[in-house]
């Protein structure tokens, strides 16, 4: 039984710059080392840029024309994107379905690479109505694409109005498809996690937040039904994962009080994921039931610690709370023993890279729960910091990670809704040195330019030497 301790935090170690926090997604990652205290860790994003992607890098391909007074002389950067992106929506309506998976993929990398909420609201109903025929008239990956472009729509357009009405006007369809067992599993699994996070965005009153907690429940409880030694498919597993994630982001939203009524029935559910095959699942299990004692502690600061000696005290002094016998019982013993077997696993049967994401993942667990520390993780982005100092902050991070990828800190640099979820203020305007400072390319360029002014100079001179006798 862990005994009440004080509420410290612990230092990171990186798995990576531009991901979660978490060990699931591999980018951006900022973990506590589950030992011992240290400097928090700094997240650099000179590692962490945007990915080249078709429709990026072209951008890059035509700085050249312009440069050198080719047939785009009059367009900008932005113009040349956007004429691609114009196409791309065009092709989500072709007849080849591969074609209308890639245009969905190039639409999505786009927008997380790219902060442009101007471009997006001038095209929102178009937009809209493209994620929606794809994911009610396609198939799998093209369900998958379309539901995570709804999911960058509702950041893009950067507005809890614009979230709002977008869930709205696709929740009942969002909530269909989630439970359609038809349905591909990775496509439910990506509907899952658009759904939690246009929740999130919408800013929903506590009975819609329930409601679509419950509806994520009934998808990764399917788990906890599985008769054993059943194979369970890795689709499913992934499904089942996501649905969980959605519903512990979805749980940072609840009041204190709601979260201690939910920790006397959901603890025990979620222990039982953590015998799980699969380690994201075993790891969200962990990370919900974490999230579960430290919003629960914000309530009764000694929710599962055993204050066993301090009631006694209280009882000559006529003063018991009444719940003091749920707090010191064999269930929590089971769940610390659980964590400690988990955070000390070497099974071989097990891939040594998930054995090493389990160990890191449920030391810091273990001692959320024994001691009350919090993560302490700081991600460095342009001149800015972000500091994560608690379970819920961390798990929003991570799923914002795994929505944008490498594009996660221009968006923390730029995106009014995103720095407003975690408190960043306005953006920072741009410094005038950093306006007029010349690129890398340029630089070359002119490098080049001088080296050949250089050589025709000296070959000139080279060879007209005269003759001597």
């Amino acid at each position: 039984m862990p005994k009440k301790g004080s509420n410290s935090k612990r230092s990171g170690s990186s798995h990576g710059s531009a991901g979660p926090t978490s060990s699931k997604p591999a980018n951006h990652q900022g973990k506590s080392s589950g030992k011992g205290k240290g400097e928090p860790l700094i997240v650099s994003d000179e590692e962490s840029q945007p990915d080249t992607v078709s429709v990026v890098s072209s951008v890059s391909d035509n700085r050249s024309v312009v440069e050198e007074g080719g047939e785009a002389d009059e367009r900008t950067q932005v113009e040349i994107l956007e004429d691609k992106l114009k196409e791309f929506i065009d092709l989500t309506t072709q007849k080849s379905s591969q074609g209308r998976v890639n245009s969905f993929d190039a639409l999505c990398k786009a927008f997380s690479a790219k902060y442009m909420p101007e471009f997006v609201s001038g095209r929102r109903m178009t937009l809209l109505d493209c994620a929606e025929r794809g994911m009610k008239k396609g198939k799998g990956a093209e369900q998958e694409s379309a539901a995570k472009l709804m999911a960058l729509l509702c950041l893009q357009l950067g507005s809890v109005a614009d979230s709002e009405s977008i869930y709205r006007d696709y929740k009942t369809y969002l909530l269909s498809l989630m439970a359609d067992k038809s349905a591909s599993p990775v496509a439910r699994a990506q509907v899952c996690s658009t759904f939690g996070l246009c929740t999130f965005l919408a800013d929903c009153d506590l009975a819609e937040i329930v409601q679509v907690m419950l509806a994520l429940e009934c998808v990764f409880s399917a788990s906890l039904r599985t008769p054993e030694n059943t194979v369970t498919s890795s689709d499913v597993l992934r499904l089942h994962s996501a649905a969980l994630s959605a519903w512990s982001l979805l749980l940072t939203l609840l009041p204190p009080r709601y979260i201690y009524d939910l920790s006397q029935t959901h603890i025990r559910r979620l222990v039982q994921l953590l015998d799980s095959t699969d380690v994201d699942l075993r790891i969200g299990a962990g990370e919900a039931i974490a999230l579960i004692y430290e919003g629960a502690r914000l309530f009764d600061e000694d929710f599962g610690f055993d204050v066993s000696g301090e009631e006694e005290a209280d009882e000559h002094d006529g003063i018991q709370q009444t719940d003091s016998a749920t707090r010191h019982t064999t269930e929590m013993d089971e769940l610390c023993t659980k964590l400690r077997q988990l955070a000390t696993d070497s099974h071989k049967y097990r891939a040594k890279k998930d054995r090493k994401q389990q160990r890191s993942s449920f030391r810091d667990i273990l001692h959320a729960i024994e001691e009350n520390e919090t993560p302490e993780v700081r991600v460095k982005f342009g001149k800015e910091t972000l500091d994560i100092d608690s379970w819920g902050c961390k798990h929003q991070y991570d799923s914002f990670c795994q929505l944008l990828g490498s594009g996660m800190n221009l968006h923390l640099t730029q995106n009014d809704l995103l720095r407003e979820i975690f408190n960043l203020g306005s953006p920072l305007l741009e410094n005038a040195s950093n306006v007029v400072k010349i690129k890398k390319l340029e630089r070359h360029h002119m490098n080049m330019a001088a080296f050949k002014a250089r050589s025709l100079t000296r070959g000139k001179n080279r060879d007209k030497r005269t003759a001597v006798f």
